[in-house]
């Protein structure tokens, strides 16, 4: 795909218009912006001529019908039995490729399934003129005729009929100059999409990697639910939320954080087994492992604990791994990550104490600050407790936990809605899978204790009044809820994270439409708006 085009194409057809997209671009190398808006110009002015001949003749640009009999996928699975029986089907796709030889034409047309030559005689295709002066490469055609293979034995079909069907003004890259830079990427990954087929698997891998989690949830006897986007009290994580104002309400609201309150409260009403996938949203940092709006998973099981929810965790991420790609072993920069084997557990209090010499039976407040100045750490008044110990965990534990794990049983401070432990009232019932040096999911035994519950929410209030913007709202709605009484249960939380370190890929890359930044004056369409992922 990647061979560099033959000398005295490269000065037209395609091979410019590719030229031009990317000099279009400002931070190509070899930019020359106002050129290259000339010639774009140009190839636009060419291009709309060229609708207005189809339309001269009779013909529509833009039909809204179009024959299509079988996909490219099953023409490629079928090929020899199709060829041989030398029945004419007819395919739909894209121009990828094209190359124009006078009397032949050869294009690879991609239908989303996948991708087939198509081979075009002047002696054999009767409207060879009026599709030749008609095509361009990005535009969609219709061809129907028997398949055949090349005399370099390249799978073929040969036109006996040929229209454009989806007639493109702006010009496409081609699959050798593809798109590279990282902005453009981002802001039009539906030209990423056109040109690298490998991107879109991988997005058809994020499907299956959903799906398989959704299917095994439904078999286990979970209800699928949709719950509420906009809040009043934002809970279930320590994040800060986005705020919205409801003009019918006159009332400021804030986007979800997390799925769990609502969630919960589907327990106190009766349903036993309860799952949602829906966006959430959280006004934090982008880096690799971060974005403001994404998809998570949530489920909760009334008359279950940590216990239970770990096994169950185990057996279903293998299905997860398995059927997203195709193995129990993943690659994370470099390092073989087997997902197969029995995963330990791992006592939150035993690696601390390991990786930072503090034990946090003993140590005080202030040996945590201390520890965390020592390591550089951004400390200040509003951290309480459970904010330095998640942070100095981070900074020495975390990173080397590769291979999967159960980090088990962390102390009160950094769980809020997590129910205490029955052996140790200081620790609490919950897990967190651990892989690659992240957190890939986090489970517990719910709170379901109100009174209890009522006292946390206070000790996170308090965090917010010193200025901890990511603390806990205390949630009158939901402490009244969990006094009408929530059975014993187990939750879990899961982002697509996972997905993103199972492709080795930072999770921008894995999401369509990632958030970007424009420049301060420009309109929310400017074509030169910059990432704000810098990284």
């Amino acid at each position: 795909m990647k061979n560099p085009p033959t000398a005295g194409f490269w000065l037209s057809g395609p091979f410019l218009e590719s030229w031009v997209f990317r000099s279009h671009n400002e931070n190509h190398p070899k930019n020359s912006p106002k050129r290259a808006r000339k010639m774009l110009e140009e190839i636009i002015k060419a291009r709309k001529d060229k609708i207005e001949a189809i339309r001269e003749r009779g013909a529509d640009p833009y039909p809204a019908t179009v024959r299509r009999s079988i996909s490219i996928e099953d023409v490629i699975k079928g090929f020899s039995p199709i060829m041989k029986s030398g029945k004419k089907v007819w395919i739909s796709g894209r121009v990828v490729s094209l190359r124009d030889q006078g009397k032949l034409i050869f294009a690879v047309v991609d239908d989303g399934t996948a991708r087939l030559q198509v081979f075009i005689s002047k002696k054999i295709l009767k409207e060879f003129d009026d599709f030749r002066s008609s095509v361009d490469l990005g535009d969609f055609i219709e061809v129907g005729g028997p398949l055949m293979k090349t005399k370099k034995g390249e799978k073929s079909i040969e036109a006996r009929s040929a229209r454009v069907i989806v007639k493109s003004i702006l010009p496409i890259p081609t699959d050798f100059y593809g798109v590279t830079d990282a902005e453009t990427r981002f802001r039009k990954r539906y030209l990423e999409l056109i040109t690298e087929p490998e991107v879109r698997d991988l997005f058809r891998r994020k499907s299956v990697f959903w799906s398989t989690f959704r299917s095994e949830l439904l078999s286990a006897g979970f209800l699928e639910v949709e719950t509420p986007v906009l809040e009043a009290t934002p809970g279930g994580a320590e994040a800060e939320p986005f705020i919205t104002h409801y003009n019918a309400l006159d009332t400021d609201f804030f986007l979800r954080i997390s799925l769990e309150i609502s969630l919960k409260k589907l327990l106190v009403g009766g349903f036993p087994k309860v799952f949602e996938i829906g966006r959430i949203f959280r006004n934090e940092g982008i880096d690799a492992e971060h974005l403001q709006d994404y998809t998570q998973l949530e489920f909760y099981w009334a008359y279950a604990d940590y216990e239970d929810l770990m096994k169950f965790i185990e057996k279903t991420y293998k299905k997860v791994v398995k059927a997203t790609c195709g193995s129990y072993i993943t690659t994370y920069k470099g390092t073989k990550i087997d997902w197969s084997k029995k995963w330990p557990r791992v006592e939150y209090y035993d690696i601390f104490k390991k990786k930072t010499g503090l034990d946090l039976e003993k140590a005080s407040t202030s040996d945590l600050i201390e520890k965390a100045k020592e390591a550089g750490l951004k400390v200040d008044h509003s951290l309480g407790r459970g904010r330095l110990i998640d942070l100095l965990f981070k900074k020495f534990a975390r990173t080397g936990m590769v291979q999967p794990c159960f980090l088990v049983n962390p102390p009160i401070e950094i769980e809020p809605l997590a129910k205490r432990s029955a052996a140790a009232p200081h620790k609490v019932e919950r897990f967190q899978v651990v892989a690659c040096g992240s957190e890939l999911g986090k489970g517990f035994s719910e709170a379901n204790d109100p009174i209890d519950e009522r006292e946390r929410f206070e000790d996170q209030m308090r965090l917010r009044e010193k200025g901890d913007a990511e603390a806990q709202m205390l949630d009158e709605d939901f402490l009244e809820a969990l006094e009408y009484g929530m059975p014993p249960a187990a939750g879990f939380g899961i982002s697509e994270r996972l997905f993103a370190l199972l492709m080795d890929k930072p999770v921008r890359e894995t999401v369509f439409f990632p958030s970007m930044k424009r420049k301060a004056g420009s309109s929310p369409s400017d074509e030169e708006d910059k990432a704000v992922d810098k990284k």
